[in-house]
């Protein structure tokens, strides 16, 4: 059987404070009336909830997957990290070599699933000169797509932004869609963002002239793409939607060996897509890491990555302006990490500067501060010289960072974004990490 893990990592697992509090209520031996162990890697157990035939949980530690039968659309559910639990809580758990039909059967789909699953990587093109003349037409596409929203964008400008509140969102689909059939899906994805900035609240008219700022510099700087560095020359393609395939991400990139902190993670839905951001800093080198992972709707996220825990790893950075976004090269071993330090307001924001300077495109930034959470004059965080930051208004109420704090100082881990923190985790007075 794998090492049993510890209820730090099994509750960081958890999607939000709800579940980790629903998950330890189950964890309890009453509930799970059969529970078992499948072969060395897998878990299965029966939880007797209000209905008349018990949820059927199945868990694949490697991955790790989960498989349950109730309504939930969370991933993991409750019951899965209830069952997570009672494992690490050192529960006996009969071992089953044959696992019941219904375990059974989902474990060996998911393991034939994951083994014929497609290479993240699209072939090497049989014929390299159809290739380089796909990429051509391609190029020609994208010019012409930014030449129309260049257009696009001065009409805007012209006709003022006072009807944007009235604009539906087609407003901005119609030049959306635009993009997409132009090959350019980046900035497709960017202007159907902009359907919200006049519903965002007082100042959304500079927001918007901002981002309209943004999107013209980005069409000439690719049109002027030869002149700039080559780091700024990928920052550009990239925002547009120009890809990277990882083989070459590996091959051409320096890997990174340090103690890699999980500091916190965050899912956005995106269309038919789930995406998942683990932000991490290097112990040694101080080096903030992005590691993106990818899930269609009903599908689980890459749960490798525990937040709260360390690895010895090595990364590799994808080419950028500013290198952030990285892959695992080699993952060695899981190690324990105490909680990182934290820096003042002052720091954070002249470091958001900096940055800003080498990639005006920025929409967020990794943020480690030592604060105290506070109600007035807004939902904030400030440090010791008294600085603050306001928290951002889509993070909701963050009562569990404010209960976590009981008006002490704390360290907050987060992205920090134009307008205002969204707090990912929070160490409590025991090191102990929490998600928000």
């Amino acid at each position: 059987m794998a090492e049993r893990w510890d209820r730090a990592r099994v509750l960081a697992l958890a999607t939000d404070p709800a579940s980790q509090r629903a998950a330890q209520a189950l964890a309890c031996g009453g509930s799970w009336p059969l529970t078992g162990a499948a072969g060395g890697n897998a878990l299965w157990g029966e939880c007797q909830g209000t209905a008349a035939t018990p949820y059927r949980t199945a868990i694949e530690l490697s991955g790790p997957a989960y498989r349950c039968s109730c309504p939930s659309r969370k991933s993991p559910c409750k019951h899965a990290v209830a069952l997570l639990l009672l494992w690490a809580d050192g529960a006996a758990m009969v071992a089953h070599y044959a696992p019941p039909a219904w375990a059974a059967s989902w474990l060996n789909t998911h393991a034939a699933e994951s083994s014929n699953a497609p290479a993240k990587d699209p072939a090497e093109p049989a014929d390299p000169k159809a290739a380089l003349r796909r990429a051509e037409q391609r190029e020609e596409r994208v010019a012409s797509g930014l030449a129309e929203l260049d257009r696009w964008l001065c009409d805007q400008v012209r006709q003022g932004l006072a009807a944007s509140q009235q604009a539906g969102y087609r407003h901005w689909d119609d030049i959306a869609a635009r993009m997409v059939d132009a090959q350019a899906p980046g900035l497709a994805e960017r202007l159907r963002a902009l359907a919200a900035v006049p519903h965002s609240g007082p100042g959304w008219e500079g927001r918007l002239l901002a981002e309209y700022a943004l999107l013209r510099l980005l069409a000439v700087a690719y049109r002027e793409q030869a002149a700039l560095p080559p780091p700024l020359r990928d920052t550009v393609r990239s925002r547009i939607g120009f890809t990277v395939r990882r083989a070459d991400v590996l091959a051409a990139g320096r890997p990174v060996r340090d103690h890699w902190q999980v500091l916190g993670r965050r899912d956005l839905d995106q269309e038919r897509l789930r995406v998942r951001r683990v932000w991490l800093r290097g112990r040694t080198s101080g080096r903030h890491a992005l590691v993106l992972s990818f899930a269609a709707a009903g599908q689980s996220l890459d749960d490798s990555l525990t937040v709260g825990t360390g690895a010895d790893a090595e990364l590799v950075f994808y080419p950028a302006a500013i290198p952030m976004r990285a892959l695992i090269a080699a993952r060695h071993d899981e190690i324990r990490l105490d909680p990182p330090p934290g820096e003042e307001v002052a720091e954070l924001l002249a470091s958001w500067a900096k940055a800003l300077g080498e990639d005006p495109w920025l929409d967020s930034w990794p943020a480690v501060l030592a604060a105290t959470p506070a109600r007035s004059p807004g939902p904030c965080l400030f440090d010791a010289s008294g600085d603050a930051l306001p928290l951002h208004p889509g993070a909701g109420g963050c009562w569990t960072l404010f209960a976590l704090s009981g008006g002490h100082p704390l360290t907050v881990a987060g992205e920090w974004t134009p307008r205002g923190l969204w707090p990912l985790t929070a160490w409590d007075e025991g090191g102990m990490a929490v998600p928000l």
